[in-house]
């Protein structure tokens, strides 16, 4: 009896073993699966806007379409926040990934982040993931500019918007004054998710 209880623990050690082993491979190839689908340009730890959490952007958008978009508190544009937070509402559940990079290229961004985050989260009411104030045009770039730079062109003003494809193969680009609610836009928006 003993020799057949020690058996059957000796099996069960196997086959707990072989599930072990197979949920560690099981886990390995998803977390390759999810590095070969994240862009290397997305692959990229973000500080939160006034904040010292930090957003991995490839845990946030692992095979999303997504908005990126360079902001700035003063500007004219600046009520696109708005548009913005609305069309976030209106598509998150469908998959679309909303990214604010707030920039002072061009010399209308707060200089204390506090008051750019009053800017976004108190006047406007954005709850879509803003990232810590960065350069977005040439040499200074930050990675994911660099790369929609290198696709597209540089922003021209505050408020370009990119739109990136799940596979992140496809960028599209709509200048300042193509509102984020525009029929263009949502048409565009709709065709990637």
């Amino acid at each position: 009896m003993t020799s057949v209880l020690s058996s059957s623990q000796s099996n069960l050690k196997i086959v707990k073993s072989l599930f072990t082993g197979s949920l560690v491979l099981s886990a390995l190839s998803l977390s390759t699966a999810q590095a070969a689908s994240c862009p290397d340009y997305l692959d990229v730890k973000a500080r939160k806007l006034h904040s010292e959490d930090v957003v991995d952007l490839c845990d946030l958008t692992q095979g999303k379409p997504v908005l990126i978009v360079n902001t700035a508190s003063n500007c004219g544009f600046t009520p696109q926040f708005e548009a913005l937070e609305a069309v976030h509402k209106q598509y998150k559940d469908d998959g679309l990934v909303v990214i604010g990079f707030p920039s002072d290229d061009f010399f209308q961004e707060e200089k204390d982040e506090a008051k750019t985050a009053d800017v976004c989260f108190v006047n406007y009411g954005v709850t879509f993931t803003m990232v810590a104030t960065s350069e977005v045009r040439g040499d200074g770039a930050n990675s994911v500019f660099q790369h929609l730079n290198d696709k597209t062109s540089s922003p021209k003003w505050n408020f370009y918007k990119y739109l990136v494809s799940g596979d992140g193969k496809q960028v599209q680009q709509f200048n300042s004054r193509v509102k984020p609610d525009s029929a263009e836009l949502k048409q565009a928006i709709e065709s990637v998710l």
